[in-house]
């Protein structure tokens, strides 16, 4: 049984934020789902991410939901995916946003914070909200390495490069497409935590994501 890292061990925040709008139900937000489960499952074999990846999961539609809150990965449960509604992408960064203030801890007098965190936004849609600004203003804080990627037709490249340091393109929503997704996600992910344990410098580079048109390298 794997021990609990101290609190005072640094930590890989990992944010991943799931359009679960009503143009994901059926294959598509099963596929996430089971995606979603085999990168907990990838990143608990691991013994580098088993030390130090947390991971949050929410959820956004017409509304902002917290699936799960930061969690050491081997605590993980996670709910099912539900998809409906419409696609809130400005309430879903400020809310991110938020949690990253609230969980992530800084640097003090007594200890070093947690390493910046990599927040993951999945979408296959527009936002239907004003998310102009909340966009910017996550971005320019400079608080967290930000993956976008966007699937399907309807996913806007320009919302997505403004998103994201890096920004990818998925050309539909069929199951094996997200499925590579997830896996990739899973392996950024782990890429970056090796990193981190052997250098004081927190790379951005991530490894070429299969199937998917980079738009932000």
């Amino acid at each position: 049984m794997d021990i609990e890292p101290s609190n005072m061990q640094r930590r890989l925040p990992v944010y991943l934020l799931f359009d679960c709008s009503g143009s994901m139900a059926g294959e598509p937000i099963a596929a996430m789902e089971m995606g979603l489960q085999n990168l907990i499952g990838d990143l608990r074999f691991d013994p580098v991410c088993i030390d130090s990846v947390w991971v949050s999961v929410i959820a956004f539609s017409s509304a902002v939901e917290l699936l799960t809150p930061l969690t050491w990965i081997d605590e993980v449960e996670l709910p099912p995916l539900d998809a409906s509604g419409t696609t809130s992408l400005g309430e879903a960064v400020t809310f991110v946003s938020s949690q990253i203030d609230i969980e992530v801890r800084k640097t003090n007098a007594h200890q070093k914070g947690d390493w910046k965190p990599m927040v993951f936004v999945f979408t296959d849609g527009e936002p239907t909200d004003d998310w102009e600004e909340s966009v910017d203003s996550f971005h320019q804080s400079g608080k967290a390495v930000i993956v976008a990627c966007g699937a399907g037709p309807e996913a806007d490249d320009d919302v997505l490069k403004r998103l994201g340091h890096h920004a990818l393109r998925l050309h539909d929503t069929q199951p094996g497409t997200l499925a590579n997704f997830m896996q990739w996600v899973s392996v950024s992910v782990t890429s970056r935590s090796h990193s981190i344990g052997i250098s004081s410098e927190e790379p951005e580079v991530l490894p070429p994501p299969p199937q998917a048109e980079v738009l932000v390298p």
